[in-house]
C-alpha cells in the first residue's frame, strides 16, 4: 500500500476546499490543523450576503487590469486564510498549522502564499506554520 503523507493529505483537503471558491481569478482553500485534527476550513469568496463574482461573471480587478497582489480593497472576496481564521477560536489555533492550496483561473495549481494582510492575521491568530506546495510540487513549510 502506498500511503500519502499527512502533509499531502491536508493539502489535498485544502485543494478540495478551494473548489468552493467563488473567485474568477484564483481559487484558494485553507485548512487549519492542530493535534492532527481539523480546526477550521476556508475558501476565498465574497462576504456573506454579497454577490459572488462567479455569479455576476465579473471580477472588477481583472476587468481593470489590476495585477495580483495589488488593490485588495477593491476586491469583494474574503481570503481563504481569513475565512478559516474567523471560523475558529483563537485558543484552538495557538500553535496550529495552516495548509494552503490554490488554483489559477485556468485550473492550474498555483504556488499559494498569504498576502501581507493574511500574514498578519495568521501571526495574530497564533498559527505557527503555513504549509503549501511549491511550483515544483515539493512541500513548502514557512514558520510564522
Amino acid at each position: 500500500m502506498n500511503r500519502i503523507s499527512k502533509d499531502e493529505y491536508y493539502l489535498s483537503i485544502a485543494a478540495s476546499v478551494a473548489k468552493r471558491s467563488t473567485c474568477l481569478r484564483r481559487q484558494y482553500g485553507a485548512v487549519i490543523i492542530k493535534n492532527d485534527e481539523i480546526i477550521s476550513t476556508g475558501y476565498n469568496g465574497a462576504a456573506r450576503g454579497e454577490a459572488n463574482c462567479c455569479d455576476t461573471g465579473v471580477c472588477w480587478r481583472e476587468a481593470n487590469n489590476i495585477p495580483h497582489g495589488e488593490q485588495y480593497e477593491k476586491c469583494v472576496a474574503v481570503h481563504a486564510e481569513q475565512n478559516a481564521i474567523i471560523s475558529a477560536a483563537r485558543g484552538e489555533m495557538l500553535g496550529s498549522v495552516l495548509y494552503l492550496a490554490g488554483f489559477d483561473a485556468n485550473g492550474e495549481l498555483a504556488e499559494p502564499a498569504p498576502c501581507m494582510i493574511c500574514r498578519r492575521m495568521i501571526k495574530n491568530a497564533g498559527i505557527a506554520e503555513v504549509v503549501s506546495k511549491s511550483d515544483d510540487g515539493s512541500i513548502k513549510r514557512t514558520k510564522v
